[in-house]
């Protein structure tokens, strides 16, 4: 059979490129041939992209559209998307034409598919109108995805958008299968009118135009498992024309993702975690785009001294407002009394997987939600947006693999949390019951290793042509 040879392209956020690094990895692992599109902005930023790259794994890279020294930051997320859409589908074209030609491609065969993050709509149809089949990737949950995609029903419906002071509580029934646990609180953030103008957030519906979108493409491929997500993949399936479920894939391949973290990793903490007591250190990371306020880092912080517990704090330079890293870090360091460690970033599947971690306190953000529960570490979760606020009602309501601790930030509530999710036997056994769940999942007969190989043969098709 001729060589097959896969694009990859994904949103240029971290979350986004981990996901899809992962499965980059998994088609390398296959055989394949991977072209792994970044940013110009991104490529420069990766830590070790060079290294990594191999006979069989490219990294090329198209420009976002906006100045060098543009901050990127999450308020800018819009101006991002609008840049990306407006600047990248002229290159994306180019880039496409070239991949098709083998002679161009220093020694890759010509291009067989493209598998484009389902956020950027115009990687599918501009493949599609080169004659390039193209396969759309979802980087966060099934749960999220189907409630975007109910959205238009929700708004018919009046449930959405939701009214600034209602009754966060009121349970929504029109999300098919999550109608006896959904609330308000859960919809994704975006379904909220705004407090200070009263209006909708525009991300709200570029978001479900983006979801509608995906029915375009050849298959839709989610990094999930049939055990945590098998109701919503059954009533996504027949709005697609074919879906996949083939996570948490940083479990699944036996080949490492290529190293390229956008932040700079501390590995020191490992070590500080090897001279800590098992299950004794609580684990905070909100993530690569949450920004909180003061107000709020001084109520996490003192929760998490009072709860008497040591911990590892993952603290972004640019994560509290406009404060200074370094005075926050001294202030964790003063609080903690040796009880505490701060890092700009850091491993975080092996942290999770350190003997030493007796609790994750997340933004629930997909990836970490998997890594969290893949290695059957109770969560404590406070959803920032997105699809975080449904996440986390899944994560407590529905899997009891943790605590939704959404729509407050309070100290009394975060000493509580994290002492019940450190200390409650019941949670532990749920979180590791779930862990064995989907590790059978990943496992040579499980869903999502049969459904990566009914991929792999989907994609060597297009390779046949």
């Amino acid at each position: 059979m001729a060589p097959v040879h896969v694009l990859v392209f994904p949103w240029p956020l971290q979350g986004h490129i981990n996901s899809m690094l992962h499965f980059a990895a998994g088609l390398l692992d296959a055989g394949l041939h991977v072209t792994f599109v970044h940013t110009e902005h991104n490529l420069r930023r990766a830590q070790g992209a060079e290294g990594a790259a191999t006979p069989r794994l490219r990294f090329v890279s198209l420009p976002d559209g906006l100045s060098v020294d543009h901050p990127r930051s999450v308020g800018d997320l819009k101006d991002l998307a609008k840049s990306l859409m407006t600047t990248g589908p002229a290159a994306y074209r180019a880039l496409l034409a070239s991949a098709l030609s083998p002679a161009a491609v220093g020694g890759f065969p010509a291009l067989s598919c493209v598998v484009a993050d389902g956020l950027l709509p115009f990687a599918i149809d501009v493949a599609e109108e080169l004659g390039v089949p193209a396969l759309a990737f979802r980087t966060s949950s099934a749960c999220s995805f189907l409630a975007y995609l109910s959205v238009p029903k929700l708004v018919e419906l009046g449930e959405v958008p939701i009214p600034v002071g209602a009754d966060l509580d009121e349970p929504v029934r029109s999300v098919p299968g999550m109608e006896d646990f959904l609330r308000r609180r859960d919809l994704p953030s975006s379904c909220r009118r705004r407090p200070e103008t009263q209006d909708v957030d525009p991300l709200l519906q570029l978001l479900v135009s983006y979801t509608a979108h995906s029915c375009n493409a050849r298959a839709l491929i989610f990094n999930t498992a049939a055990s945590l997500e098998r109701s919503a993949l059954a009533h996504i399936a027949p709005h697609m024309r074919d879906v996949f479920a083939i996570g948490p894939l940083h479990a699944i391949s036996a080949a490492p993702a290529p190293a390229t973290s956008l932040w700079r990793e501390d590995d020191g903490c490992m070590a500080w975690l090897d001279g800590q007591a098992d299950r004794s250190v609580v684990y905070v990371s909100l993530g690569s785009l949450a920004v909180i306020s003061l107000e709020q880092f001084t109520e996490f912080l003192s929760g998490l001294v009072n709860s008497g517990y040591t911990f590892l704090w993952v603290l972004r330079p640019d994560m509290v407002g406009a404060s200074q890293s370094a005075v926050l870090q001294e202030a964790v360091g003063a609080a903690g009394k040796g009880k505490a460690r701060v890092v700009g970033w850091a491993p975080q599947r092996d942290v999770l997987r350190h003997r030493a971690v007796g609790c994750f306190l997340t933004h629930a953000g997909w990836n970490s939600t998997l890594e969290g529960i893949a290695e059957g570490v109770p969560l404590v979760c406070w959803p920032f947006f997105l699809d975080q606020q449904i996440n986390s009602r899944f994560v407590g309501a529905v899997w009891g693999a943790g605590l939704d601790m959404k729509d407050v930030c309070d100290r009394a509530v975060v000493e509580g949390m994290v002492r019940q999710a450190m200390e409650s036997e019941q949670l532990r056994m749920s979180a590791q019951t779930l862990s064995q769940e989907v590790r059978r999942d990943v496992a040579e007969g499980g869903s999502s290793a049969t459904e990566f190989q009914r991929l792999l043969a989907f994609i060597k098709e297009f390779g046949k042509n």
